[in-house]
């Protein structure tokens, strides 16, 4: 657990990079990384945050980190209704790969009855990551790219043990329809001199924008009606896993600083119990650490609630696992 609590620190990292640099800006330097991974430069074709990032990117990249990497396994779930394939990667130490199904078996039988005196220190913690399910709020699917690199090709002993210890269930693209809608807005209309002015034509999309899906249906809402290919995809995998946390990395505004949950503690559903507010506080003490460490604000406790469970970072809080937003 303390090993998987350190990832939290590198995506709250790779989440407030502000600027176009290299991979030394956004990624810890005190490890050697294997030459034979590619960095996202290298099949992308620019840097990270130089560009928006499209969908078709994004998954040609993806699919070249399973290729490369025995860490890493891909597949599709299905499509978009633009025809966009719904990715999945596990990704976890090779040893843990020869074992995958046994691990998921043993995983999901802690939920049975009886199963309350199990050993547990041999076996993974498994983790969901999903990112940019509104489309419009691009941050996490491009620090999905370094996050996914970094899992693939950083080396030493603690990455190899880091990885022994989880099986992280990365979904590049909660929403691959309106991260492409998106993308292609802001890269047509980037001036080669970046303007900061909020009046620039790059910052105001055009209706309906990327926030939603191709019928425009906000995917954050639907994550217990299930009514959407991408919900049925992400929710199947779910129940196959029933992970003990999930992440859905968003994006602030502007104008305001991180936030990360628990939520406003006057709205968490009654249905959810007080230990998982409590684990969720515990785990979020690790993102405070880590914008400490770069010096950047932030709130939690404030605004966003724990209430509905139509969302992704409170569908877990009543499936037995943690939802962090």
């Amino acid at each position: 657990m303390k090993n998987f609590l350190s990832l939290f620190l590198l995506v709250s990292c790779l989440g407030f990079s502000q600027e176009a640099l290299n991979l030394d800006y956004y990624l810890p330097q005190n490890i050697t990384y294997n030459e034979s991974i590619p960095t996202p430069k290298e099949i992308i074709g620019h840097e990270v945050g130089e560009w928006h990032v499209t969908h078709d990117k994004l998954m040609f990249y993806m699919h070249q980190l399973a290729a490369k990497s025995e860490r890493i396994s891909i597949e599709s779930r299905g499509e978009t209704f633009e025809g966009r394939p719904i990715l999945l990667l596990t990704i976890t130490s090779t040893k843990n790969h020869q074992n995958l199904e046994s691990i998921r078996q043993n995983h999901v039988a802690l939920t049975e009855a009886g199963q309350e005196g199990a050993s547990l220190e041999e076996m993974p913690i498994v983790v969901y990551q999903g990112f940019s399910i509104h489309g419009n709020e691009a941050s996490g699917a491009n620090a999905g790219l370094l996050y996914a690199y970094y899992l693939a090709a950083a080396e030493g002993p603690e990455i190899e043990a880091l990885l022994d210890s989880a099986v992280i269930l990365l979904d590049p693209s909660f929403n691959p329809d309106g991260l492409q809608r998106f993308a292609y807005w802001a890269n047509t209309n980037k001036s080669i001199n970046l303007n900061p002015d909020p009046n620039e034509r790059e910052y105001h999309e055009v209706w309906p924008g990327g926030r939603t899906n191709h019928y425009w249906f906000d995917m954050n809402r639907d994550w217990l009606p299930v009514q959407l290919p991408e919900s049925r995809a992400r929710i199947k995998t779910f129940h196959k896993w029933l992970p003990n946390i999930l992440t859905d990395h968003h994006e602030m505004t502007t104008n305001s600083t991180f936030f990360f949950q628990p939520g406003v503690q006057s709205r968490v559903h009654p249905l959810t119990p007080k230990l998982n507010q409590e684990l969720t506080a515990e785990i979020g003490s690790y993102h405070a650490k880590a914008l400490d460490k770069l010096g950047s604000l932030y709130f939690t406790e404030e605004r966003y609630d724990d209430y509905y469970y139509g969302k992704g970072s409170t569908f877990p809080d009543v499936n037995g696992g943690i939802g962090i937003l």
